[in-house]
């Protein structure tokens, strides 16, 4: 039997205060930002962070993403140092995710780290969940709002359908614009590739890509969305496909025409945008298989391929 349908109410006051008092009352909800779709709770509050990994079926040793308003609440719970404070300025709010060390004493559940001593945290941009960080007046715990290893939500639809009446509430503002979920960065490594490119971050400094497991220090999680296997769909995903075979729905980009297209002239941006919107469909078709169509790996491509790589990994 299906989940039954979670509330969903449009952004605004009403939305924002009636979530808040969700969060203040240990509870979970969904709320929009400008990368995906979050499942937000108290990251002081070890129970409500219990609830997320329980809605998600998420691993306990993969940490969450902190979301706080601003660079001087970041300060009051980890440690910047000039580096870190210096692409903060330049990025926040924004896509990116800087992986610091824990101040001790900070007010962060150790279920958030993972245990580890440090806190992959960001300054988001988007207004719903900006909005919702000032009602609550807490950092709030944030993983995509999906079952885990499941296509990340870019639209209140797509966390309705994958978690249904796990999560009480979900505050919808329309399709996410960037797509992608954040940059992660620890010191001058990208941990995880994003809408804010490596070029971007580190101009001319050709700083290294250590994303997935394989690439961190003796196989352990050491930031948010680093497993091998990640954003997959339920059906298997044949990637680099220039034409579909009889049970593929193919998503194509450029010149490779699809069943739908990321971009039909090849715009990596709108690519971006726009590929976990397609994967849930291609998901939801009645094609037994997906393909994808090749996507070049330069800039946000290189996130792109990422997340494909992963989702195709079953």
């Amino acid at each position: 039997m299906a989940d039954p349908a979670p509330r969903i109410m449009p952004f605004g006051p009403d939305a924002i205060a009636a979530a808040a008092a969700l969060i203040a009352a240990g509870e979970i909800v969904a709320v929009p930002t400008e990368t995906v779709y979050g499942l937000a709770a108290d990251a002081g509050n070890a129970e409500a962070v219990a609830r997320i990994y329980a809605a998600k079926g998420r691993p306990s040793f993969n940490p969450l993403i902190v979301h706080v308003p601003d660079l001087t609440t970041v300060e009051a719970l980890a440690e910047v140092d000039e580096q870190a404070r210096a692409l903060a300025h330049r990025f926040w709010p924004g896509p990116l995710t800087l992986v610091l060390p824990l101040r001790a004493g900070a007010p962060i559940a150790s279920l958030v780290t993972a245990g580890l001593d440090t806190v992959a945290i960001r300054v988001p941009a988007h207004r719903a969940m900006r909005a919702l960080l000032e009602a609550a007046g807490r950092p709030l715990a944030a993983p995509s709002a999906n079952r885990s290893n499941g296509i990340s939500p870019t639209r209140a639809s797509h966390v309705a359908a994958s978690l249904g009446a796990r999560v009480p509430l979900i505050v919808d503002d329309g399709a996410c614009e960037t797509g992608l979920e954040s940059t992660i960065v620890r010191g001058r490594e990208v941990l995880r590739p994003g809408p804010l490119t490596r070029d971007v971050l580190f101009p001319g400094e050709g700083v290294p890509l250590n994303s997935g497991l394989r690439g961190s220090t003796e196989g352990v999680v050491t930031a948010p969305g680093q497993l091998a296997t990640h954003y997959a769909p339920n059906k298997a995903l044949r990637l680099n496909a220039v034409r579909a075979e009889g049970d593929e729905y193919l998503i194509g980009f450029g010149p490779v025409a699809g069943d739908t297209t990321l971009s039909a002239n090849g715009d990596l941006i709108e690519a971006a945008a726009g590929l976990f919107d397609a994967l849930h469909r291609a998901d939801a078709s009645d094609r037994a298989r997906i393909a994808v169509a090749p996507i070049p790996a330069t800039g946000i491509g290189e996130a792109i391929n990422d997340r494909l790589a992963r989702a195709a990994t079953r």
